[in-house]
This record gives C-alpha cells, sequence and structure tokens, in this order.
C-alpha cells in the first residue's frame, strides 16, 4: 500500500469522526496523524494539509457534490461514503493532486471501506466532478440563489448509490423481533 494512500486512510477515519461527532483539536489530530505514520514528517504534514483543507473547504465540496449527486442528500449517504466524496472533491477542486489520481484514489478508499455499490457511485459522482468545468457550478449557484429554486437542471441524470444498508427509514425486510 502507498504511503500517501495510508495518508489518505488515516484522514478518512478523522473525517468520519467529525462528521459522527465533534471534530478533534487539531493538535490532537495532528498527534493522531503522526502516531499512525510512525512519525514520518513528510507524510504527516500531507495527511494533516488534506484533513485541514478538507475541513475548512467542506461547505464548498459539499455545494457541489450536492448538485452531482441531486437525488441522493448528503445527510442520507452512508457516513464513509460522504467522506471519502469530500476528501476526493477536496483533492480535485483545491488539492495538488492529479484530478484522475484523486479519483482513482478515492474509488480504492470505496472498495475497502465502503458496500458493494460504493466505488461504482463515488467513481460517478467525482468524475463528474472532475469534469464539470467550475464555471458552471458559479452560473447555477447564482441562477438558483436568484431564483431560489431547490431543483437543478439536468437532475435527471445524476448519480444515485444503489441502496447499501444505510438506514432512509425504509423497512429493509430485517426481522427485529418486534411483534
Amino acid at each position: 500500500m502507498s504511503s500517501r494512500r495510508r495518508a489518505r486512510e488515516i484522514v478518512l477515519q478523522l473525517l468520519y469522526e467529525a462528521d459522527v461527532n465533534d471534530s478533534r483539536d487539531p493538535v490532537e489530530a495532528k498527534k493522531f496523524i503522526r502516531s499512525r505514520m510512525q512519525g514520518r514528517t513528510a507524510l504527516t504534514e500531507f495527511a494533516s494539509d488534506l484533513l485541514q483543507g478538507t475541513l475548512e473547504h467542506r461547505e464548498q465540496v459539499d455545494q457541489r457534490l450536492k448538485r452531482l449527486a441531486t437525488r441522493w442528500a448528503l445527510s442520507r449517504m452512508p457516513v464513509v461514503d460522504r467522506n471519502i466524496l469530500r476528501l476526493g472533491g477536496y483533492e480535485i477542486m483545491f488539492g495538488e493532486t492529479p484530478d484522475r489520481v484523486a479519483v482513482n484514489e478515492a474509488i480504492l478508499l470505496a472498495k475497502r471501506y465502503g458496500d458493494k455499490n460504493s466505488p461504482r457511485f463515488v467513481n460517478g459522482v467525482l468524475d463528474r466532478l472532475m469534469n464539470t468545468p467550475a464555471e458552471d457550478f458559479d452560473d447555477a449557484e447564482a441562477d438558483q440563489a436568484s431564483e431560489n429554486v431547490g431543483d437543478v437542471p439536468g437532475s435527471e441524470d445524476s448519480i444515485e448509490p444503489a441502496d447499501n444498508g444505510a438506514d432512509n427509514g425504509a423497512d429493509n425486510g430485517a426481522d427485529n423481533g418486534a411483534d
């Protein structure tokens, strides 16, 4: 496993934690990263920058992800998929990693930590993010703000994850013993 891939896994753990709980203190997060990276300074800095950048730009990344997965609210996505998308989205939008590498790394994270449908879903959303010019998002955001409309043009071809066991209020047929 590449060292940067391991750094991304550690960042994913911290993003997951920040999503379901309060974020760690940045000093504590860096200590956690340093311990997992076994003191390797360059990788610790890479992971710390990735975490900090993803958290700082979370709203901007989320806005674009919402536009690309229009029939699937971020809040309803499995936590792992949502944070893999945030990490990959940050790398595509703001990072120095080549876009295709960011997408591939996100897919590998999805294969390892998501369910069987996660890699396809992550690939679809991040591929659209990578191939949609930033101006298209800026124009769409301006149009939406002026019209105050919740619908997104072109939503008929949006990417949706398959049901992967996330509790979205639907009965999944499991017998929970309640009669």
